[in-house]
């Protein structure tokens, strides 16, 4: 299991381009992602819940990758979230 914290850095948050985009590059890994946010467990091939938790610019969150491609599923939501989904 590998995890990290992030900061949101576009400024329209996970609206719905982005959290789309990042859905279909997670669903590409066999790894389980989740985002943390305020608490709460999000699984992060899945649309919907990406959309459900209001995730901001600015907000923080952690992203937790855990199976046999983990270190490249992790490799590319960090590059995603830190470049601002190419907003």
């Amino acid at each position: 299991m590998v995890a990290k914290k992030l900061t949101i850095v576009n400024a329209q948050g996970f609206h719905m381009r982005p959290a789309s985009d990042f859905a279909k590059e997670m669903t590409a890994f066999s790894a389980d992602v989740t985002i943390k946010h305020n608490g709460t467990d999000i699984n992060a091939k899945s649309l919907m819940n990406i959309m459900a938790a209001c995730i901001k610019c600015g907000n923080e969150i952690e992203v937790v990758c855990d199976g046999p491609d983990e270190n490249d599923a992790m490799a590319k939501a960090c590059e995603m979230i830190e470049n601002g989904f190419g907003e």
